[in-house]
């Protein structure tokens, strides 16, 4: 479940709309545990830089990952929240988002998943395609007001979907 701030928003261009698009897709595909769904926003040359700093490179690589990990884990429910989403030029874009994980069978969001991510999106022959996914641990050493307060903003985050009808995890 992400908050992908769409709406009636004067200002708010089709690019911004696509890039905030495929981040819900990535999110939804991994919430679905589906590998193949967690891939296809991708480029053929995509990249994904895991949570643990794995790189992964290429969609089908991607699905192929996403496939044993979701075989050999129990996989929790993403969160996510867009921060920001801004042009770096004609049809390239950087999304800014912060994440939160509920672990299979956990009712809440564990503060140790939290993760700030970036995506860059290209738009090649028309469409848009994610070259990059990073997803960073905000572990904010240190600072732990910033943690908590991200910790309170994706629980918000999560009873505002969960009352909007997003699925809970099971």
């Amino acid at each position: 479940m992400a908050r992908l701030g769409l709406g009636h928003h004067p200002g708010v261009d089709s690019a911004e709309i696509a890039v905030r698009r495929l981040y819900a897709a990535i999110l939804d595909g991994w919430n679905r545990a589906d590998a193949a769904a967690f891939a296809e926003p991708f480029a053929e040359d995509g990249e994904v830089i895991g949570f643990d700093g794995s790189p992964i490179a290429g969609r089908s690589q991607i699905a192929d990952s996403m496939d044993k990990i979701f075989r050999d884990h129990k996989t929790g429910i993403y969160v996510g929240v867009v921060r920001s989403v801004r042009a770096l030029g004609t049809g390239v874009a950087l999304l800014r988002a912060v994440s939160g994980v509920v672990p299979a069978g956990a009712d809440d969001i564990n503060p140790d998943l939290n993760a700030v991510q970036s995506l860059v999106a290209e738009q090649r022959d028309g469409t848009w395609r994610v070259v990059l996914y990073h997803n960073t641990p905000a572990a904010f050493h240190g600072r732990r007001a910033a943690a908590d307060a991200l910790s309170a903003e994706l629980r918000r985050e999560r009873a505002s979907a969960s009352r909007n009808g997003a699925p809970k995890q099971s």
